[in-house]
């Protein structure tokens, strides 16, 4: 359907501008404001505040980097390739792109490969700690004489990009992406160059046909027909019979030379049917609760017939393969390793969707003793259900996280006067934020037609200048909008406020690929089967995720906006989503098989995902609560995937203990939530033996006790059975099952499960049965599921040209930059995220243990490219970090090496808690980090 072009609800008086300053930068404001009606809601089109920012004109024209033969529309961010297209820190190039099984890297000449397989692991197991697999060129790919002065994107699709060279006589464009062990090449103007990283160790040189070992890998070379491979000096090279193709494959690690030959002319079948395009689809089965994905390739015979490719898969990925059999070879990654399939134009995957509920039922406190304790608990929250600490989209949506919680839980037990208190509150506060009223600069969302994206104002933590964070910010305003679509489904409607939901859906994750304002699926990475945070994703270690936990967060929303609205494609998004990155995460995150993590890094979990591995950290605490915590939070009932494996959450727990030399002290309301999904008697005990302990900021104490008391009867998530509906679950304690399903709807539904259990569940309500029956709650104001929704109203399609050339400008030297000479500066005053809260009241318990950093690179200095010894590099939370030469050694030293100043990870931990000597130059550090 194509959307009719919002007409001008308001404008403002004045004609003159004004310079509003936000966080140090001068953002013109014009008075013409416009606003777009969506239903009863509405977004303005007028920039109030900071816009995406990075190298040139990145925040007017953010298709600067990008070709005319790019994909129309807006660019994609969040993604493993970000820094090529975004270019923030590296104007000209790009960081290391970490594809796996290949790490990439552009230049001036060429593009460089890395197979590196030896982790470099710093801090301790007990302690902060990080391992990676840091870009260690083996070789470069170009064209003789090559000499472009920048790198630009010539071509995307779900998961490969087509970095592109000129330099006005000679040309380059390469195809890379996650998965694939081939890089694809179309050349002009001169001879295709590999460059070896030493002398390379050719071992099979036949016609187009070149195999050769560098640094340990092998690689090979393919030519077209007719031409053949030259080896002079440390480089190889081939003039491509005047074809201008050719490909080149790392091969996996074999056992012998004959099956590293065999297995290079297995790939030699495939080498010029060049993949150029991917694309994933996907189907839920509620009747089986299934979840299928198909991963397709398109290919493009450069020669021969052959249109299937080979392709490397992911623990998550050929855990739960169909269909297709993995070769025996594996790579080495970062993730794991990953699986060949050889000769395929797609491979499917067959997960199971374990199902998500608004709430635990009340089956432990929902009489007695324990009901009376839960309601005084609720009675306490009923004034202030938000509790809201902070203005801004994240503690804006941790309110509405909270309020939700409260409302759901009292809706059970029948306090009817607390959860409309939090259901009022929910409604006024989302209210406010889908109203752009006139002269409206705070509590609204503003669509830049740009970038492509709904940016709300106050942002926080680089959700603005980095588009960062938007799956964890918005997962909180929909979760809490399905908690009121229950309740009052006039206001959930399309014709209210249901299309600002939908757009905030959209803008993080848009699950519709024919529309155009939002690039598809924003913030999760198809392949590797998880989020990224950073918008640009600038760093060396490539892009990276935090809180897994929120992005599950806005994955479990989808679902229960989707069911509650009647929305199936919504719903189903969410349901891809969700069960997806839930393997992702016990693979990633969790390592639950012990198969994963390297053997020395001594960690059963880890706080963040690198692109080149993970880290036991966070952006803004090295206490091991908030590091494990931060991958738990919030906490609800869509977050049983966390239990779907009790003996690992007791094996984290216990890990907790450890690491914190005792049971945790701050946070403990979330570790005592996730350890009863592991042992629910072992947590309820310590929540009774604690009362007094200070609740998480988007936490309450009568979720809390909710929570665990519930869990201790129920037992924990049992896997093996589920149920034809996305709002159901199974426990088992001591093996007695309970069954559970929640009906949002105002019409009786029998729920199946899969061993023929069936549970009959009232309009409103949630129940159980089996080990429990139950029945309770009032929510009946839902939709049944039905055909997909037309597309609600939609803002402009206003769409960006798809070339305009470069305009280059000055770049101001920022306060609190690490050149030599400049002052440090601290960074503008904000709250430590999470941890506490915006204006600091408690005292935060500081980690006794010291951090370690990252060493600096053993790659050498690849050529080609210039190199600063200065650079501001803001983090993911965009606080200004300063690096001068190598966190560990001085620039001279660090030039030895490689390491890029814009390159590396930033500091895990506070500068005033590490003994790393400064760097020649380089400000003396904060006394402690504003985060």
């Amino acid at each position: 359907m194509k959307p009719p072009v919002p007409h001008r609800r308001w404008a403002l008086a004045a004609a003159t501008a004004l310079a509003l300053v936000v966080g140090g930068l001068a953002i013109p404001v014009t008075r013409a404001a416009e606003a777009a009606p969506v239903g009863a809601g509405s977004y303005t089109t007028t920039p109030v505040g900071p816009l995406p920012s990075g190298c040139g004109a990145m925040s007017s024209n953010p298709r600067q980097f990008a070709t005319a033969n790019a994909p129309a529309g807006p660019i994609p961010t969040n993604d493993w390739w970000s820094s090529l297209l975004w270019k923030r820190t590296d104007c000209a190039f790009s960081e290391p792109l970490h594809a796996h099984p290949i790490s990439y890297d552009t230049f001036t000449d060429g593009l460089g490969f890395s197979a590196n397989s030896t982790p470099a692991i710093s801090g301790t197991a007990t302690g902060v700690g990080e391992f990676h697999y840091p870009y260690v060129q083996d070789i470069r790919v170009g064209v003789a004489g090559l000499g472009a002065p920048l790198v630009k994107v010539d071509g995307w699709t779900d998961w490969t990009v087509s970095p592109h060279w000129s330099d006005g006589t000679r040309t380059m464009r390469a195809t890379i992406g996650h998965g694939l062990p081939f890089a694809y090449f179309q050349t002009t103007g001169g001879d295709a160059v590999i460059g070896t990283a030493g002398t390379p160790d050719v071992w099979s040189q036949s016609g187009a046909t070149i195999g050769f070992r560098v640094n340990g890998h092998d690689y090979v070379g393919y030519a077209p027909t007719g031409a053949s491979w030259t080896v002079a000096a440390g480089r190889i090279s081939s003039n491509l019979a005047g074809r201008g193709y050719f490909s080149v494959a790392l091969l996996p690690p074999t056992s012998s030379a004959a099956e590293r030959a065999d297995l290079a002319a297995t790939y030699g079948r495939y080498a010029h049917a060049h993949v150029t395009g991917t694309q994933v689809s996907y189907a839920y089965n509620p009747a089986t609760s299934s979840l299928t994905t198909t991963y397709a390739f398109t290919t493009t015979a450069r020669e021969g017939t052959a249109t299937q490719t080979v392709v490397s898969l992911y623990p998550h990925q050929w855990k739960s393969l169909s269909g297709s059999t993995a070769i025996t070879p594996t790579y080495p990654s970062a993730r794991g390793r990953m699986k060949v399939l050889t000769g395929v134009s797609q491979f499917r995957t067959a997960m199971k969707f374990q199902g998500v509920l608004p709430e635990l039922p009340a089956v432990g406190d929902g009489s007695g003793s324990d009901l009376a304790t839960l309601t005084s608990q609720l009675a306490a929250a009923r004034a202030n259900p938000m509790d809201q600490r902070g203005d801004d989209t994240y503690w804006t949506g941790k309110g509405l996280g909270r309020a939700a919680r409260i409302a759901e839980i009292a809706d059970l037990v029948n306090d009817t006067a607390t959860r409309d208190s939090a259901l009022n509150a929910i409604r006024s506060t989302l209210t406010d934020w889908f109203t752009a009223s006139s002269g409206k600069t705070s509590r609204v969302f503003y669509y830049n037609n740009t970038w492509g994206t709904l940016i709300g104002y106050p942002a926080s933590y680089g959700s603005d200048q980095e588009l960062n964070d938007h799956h964890f910010h918005y997962g909180y305003y929909v979760a809490a909008a399905a908690t009121l679509a229950k309740f009052d489904p006039a206001w959930a409607a399309t014709s209210r406020y249901g299309g600002m939901v939908d757009l905030l859906i959209r803008d993080a994750n848009n699950y519709r690929r024919d529309d155009t304002r939002f690039p598809y699926l924003r913030d999760f990475d198809i392949y590797a089967g998880h989020d990224w945070a950073s918008g640009h994703g600038s760093f060396g270690s490539g892009n990276n995720q935090e809180s897994s936990s929120e992005g599950m967060n806005f994955a479990s929303a989808l679902i229960q906006w989707g069911q509650a609205t009647g929305d199936t494609a919504v719903r189903d998004a969410g349901v891809f989503l969700y069960t997806t990155q839930a393997a992702a995460i016990q693979e990633y995150w969790f390592d639950v098989s012990d198969q994963n993590f390297p053997a020395a890094f001594g960690h059963s979990t880890v706080g963040m995902v690198w692109g080149d591995g993970g880290a036991y950290a966070t952006w803004f605490s090295g206490e091991p609560e908030m590091i494990q915590g931060i991958n738990l939070l919030p906490v609800t009932g869509g977050h049983l995937y966390l239990g779907n494996n009790p003996a690992y959450v007791r094996t984290n727990y216990a890990e907790l203990v450890r690491n914190n030399g005792g049971q945790p002290t701050v946070w403990q309301d979330i570790l005592w939530q996730f350890q009863a999904l592991g042992d629910g008697d072992a947590a309820l005990a310590n929540l009774r033996a604690n009362p007094g302990y200070t609740p998480e900021e988007g936490e309450s104490r009568a979720h809390t006790f909710h929570w665990i008391r519930n869990l201790a009867a129920l037992g924990t998530v049992d896997t093996t059975v589920t149920g034809n509906h996305p709002l159901s679950a199974v426990f088992s304690r001591n093996g007695a099952r309970t069954y559970v399903a929640s009906n949002p709807t105002a019409s009786p539904i029998t729920v199946t499960f899969s061993n023929g259990t069936a549970l009959t569940v009232g309009a409103g309500k949630t129940a159980t049965t089996g080990a429990y029956t139950w029945s309770g709650g009032n929510a009946a104001g839902g939709v049944p599921p039905g055909p997909t929704p037309t597309d609600p109203h939609r803002p402009p399609r206003h769409r960006p040209p798809r070339h305009r050339p470069p305009r280059h400008r000055p770049r101001a030297v920022r306060r609190g930059t690490c050149c030599p000479g400049a002052g440090w500066a601290p960074p503008v005053a904000r709250p430590r995220r999470r941890s506490r809260r915006p204006t600091e009241t408690t005292t935060v318990r500081r980690p006794t243990r010291r951090s370690s950093r990252r060493p600096a690179s053993t790659s050498p200095i690849p050529a080609g490219r210039p190199r600063s010894t200065c650079s501001w590099t803001p983090d993911r939370r965009s606080a200004t970090v300063c690096r001068c030469g190598s966190p560990t050694t001085s620039p001279a030293t660090a030039a030895g090496n490689g390491w890029r100043p814009h390159a590396t990870s930033p500091p895990i931990r506070s500068p005033a808690t590490s003994t790393t000597p400064r760097a020649p130059g380089c400000p003396r550090p904060p006394a402690r980090w504003a985060r």
